[in-house]
């Protein structure tokens, strides 16, 4: 380690310690006053998990301890990683900090890693820095005797691949890995399994925590996820408008949290049979859905990609059956790669069939030209994963909502397509002065909101929706499901739900389908499929989803290790 301190000293002195950080940006419209005088410890060997809402302040101090914030910025306070203050040291001391002493795992490995150079290479960039004689068959071991480490299979082999010939928990792997690569003492973690699915995210969890008990290595763990924080966390801190509002152990802070704010963040947190959309309805409107007439049928419904270079087809969705009906919502889940995304896209004619049969609001899909299609388009409406991507940023709020009135409803005046779009604000729960707003104006909850208002401006009978919360805060993601389930009891249309976050469907689905590499292996109302699943697979995935209480979890792991094998997850 760079900064080395006396070995009596090391075993109680902190890894980390916060006092008094004051951090603001200058920016076009002022001062920001992102981190208010935050002070915090972390002990060796410990996790702690910094929680919040986004804007909190938690990423800023996560960047603050390896001294990554823009030129913008102004950080007062002391920053003490292994007795060396961050926030005075100079642009080469730093890099020599960064990677041996605190290293970073970022939120989204696709885009930390370069995608035009091999794995060992750009695990060779830290080594290089550090050790500028180190040669490249060194390099090379260091990066095997790493992915090793982290239990990525073939490491000596794989070594050689790009980014993109590796799955998303395997990029995240790499990142720890990289972490790992100079021996740094803590390792700072922001949003490490965010739209990871629950099985992958569970295999990045116990491999931190074999991190921190094999090394020692003490870790800082940014997260919105509290299911998260109560499976991996030794403390917790709770952030709000960039002040620690609250810190204490995960048990007492889950049994007894002193803050109101932290008691309303964990409320907002979905739990798994505690509000089945199934239960929920009374016998007679149970009765209503089952004998609706179905708006979306599939039978043995094949879709397939044609092979490249000499490659066969990849099979993507293989013989499903799937029924949904009027009024009803059907939950989608399964893995990345499971084939749900596909299947919502060919329902909403945006990806074609190969086999069997699949009928959209009484029309046959297979074959389908799109002149034919077009009308029927207009009654389905999409809610994408993510709305900062789905939006055109050069058009206004208004433009974007009524983009689908203009191209499926050309009689309408621009006043009636105005008032259509501001009806639909207020059924959002935002004001009406935000149609003027650009995208990039509104907080990710605000654009998930008109991401929703723009779905409905056709007043579609059937609506799909892709991951549209994976990605939010727990309290910006109850208001939004709390809105998506109140439009959808008052508006009555069908809706095709996809998520990997079990308990977020629990609480919206009548009906749930579990998908595993492309086949329906369960398929019922959401009790029968969650408290009662008859299928290995579905058992694994509820077995790996975290649940926001720290006992309960513990016996959880204990019970997965049991039944499946291996560690603890």
């Amino acid at each position: 380690m760079t900064q080395a301190a006396p070995e009596a000293a090391s075993e109680t002195a902190p890894r980390l310690e916060i006092r008094d950080l004051d951090v603001r940006f200058a920016t076009d419209a002022g001062e920001v006053h992102a981190v208010d005088g935050v002070s915090l410890q972390v002990a060796p060997g410990e996790i702690l998990a910094v929680v919040g809402e986004s804007g909190s302040g938690k990423s800023v101090t996560a960047r603050s301890v390896l001294g990554l914030l823009p030129e913008t910025a102004t950080a007062d306070g002391a920053v003490l990683v292994s007795g060396t203050d961050v926030v005075s040291l100079s642009g080469a001391r730093l890099r020599a900090l960064r990677g041996e002493d605190v290293a970073m795992i970022f939120q989204e490995p696709s885009s930390a890693l370069n995608p035009v150079f091999p794995i060992w290479w750009q695990m060779g960039e830290g080594l290089r820095a550090h050790r500028p004689r180190i040669s490249r068959k060194e390099i090379r071991a260091e990066a095997v005797k790493a992915l090793e480490s982290v239990g990525i299979p073939d490491a000596a082999e794989r070594v050689d691949r790009y980014p993109h010939e590796f799955s998303g928990g395997q990029k995240q792997r790499i990142m720890i890995a990289m972490a790992l690569t100079l021996g740094a003492e803590l390792i700072v973690a922001d949003e490490p399994s965010t739209a990871l699915d629950v099985t992958v995210q569970a295999e990045i969890l116990e491999l931190l925590r074999d991190v921190r008990d094999r090394f020692g290595t003490s870790i800082i763990v940014i997260t919105h996820n509290m299911g998260v924080v109560a499976d991996l966390a030794d403390t917790v801190a709770v952030m709000r408008h960039g002040k620690v509002v609250e810190r204490a152990g995960v048990q007492e802070l889950f049994a007894s949290p002193k803050q109101e704010y932290t008691r309303t963040l964990l409320a907002a947190v979905p739990h798994l049979g505690r509000r089945s959309a199934w239960t929920a309805l009374d016998p007679a409107e149970q009765a209503e859905i089952e004998e609706a007439e179905p708006v979306v049928v599939a039978k043995d419904l094949v879709i397939e990609y044609p092979g490249r270079l000499g490659r066969a087809p990849f099979r993507a969705v293989k013989g499903v059956d799937l029924t949904l009906r009027a009024g009803e919502v059907y939950g989608l889940v399964g893995e990345s790669g499971s084939g749900k995304t596909t299947i919502g896209r060919a329902i909403a004619g945006l990806e074609r069939t190969s086999g069997g049969s699949l009928r959209v609001l009484g029309h046959e899909m297979n074959g389908i030209r799109e002149r034919a299609f077009r009308p029927v388009r207009r009654r389905i409406g999409f809610v994408f994963q993510d709305p900062a991507t789905s939006f055109n940023p050069h058009l206004t709020i208004q433009q974007c909502i009524e983009e689908p009135l203009i191209v499926h409803e050309r009689s309408l005046s621009a006043q009636e397509r105005g008032r259509r779009v501001r009806d639909l604000l207020t059924a959002v729960e935002l004001p009406g002065t935000y149609a003027g707003r650009y995208p990039h104006e509104l907080s990710g909850g605000q654009r998930q909101r008109v991401s929703l208002a723009r779905a409905l401006v056709l007043d579609p009978e059937l609506l799909i929706a892709d991951e549209p919360t994976s990605a939010l805060d727990v309290s910006v993601q109850a208001t939004v499901l709390d809105l998506f389930r109140e439009l959808q009891t008052r508006l009555r249309f069908a809706a095709l739900f996809i998520s990997h976050d079990l308990a977020v469907v629990d609480s919206l689905a009548h009906r749930i389908g579990v998908l595993y590499r492309g086949e329906l292996v369960e398929d019922g109302h959401g009790p029968d499929v969650l408290q009662r699943p008859q299928h290995d697979y579905t058992r694994r995935l509820i077995a790996s989803l975290p649940v926001p209480d720290p006992v309960e979890q513990a016996r959880r792991r204990e019970a997965f290790a049991a039944e499946f094998g291996g560690g603890a997850r």
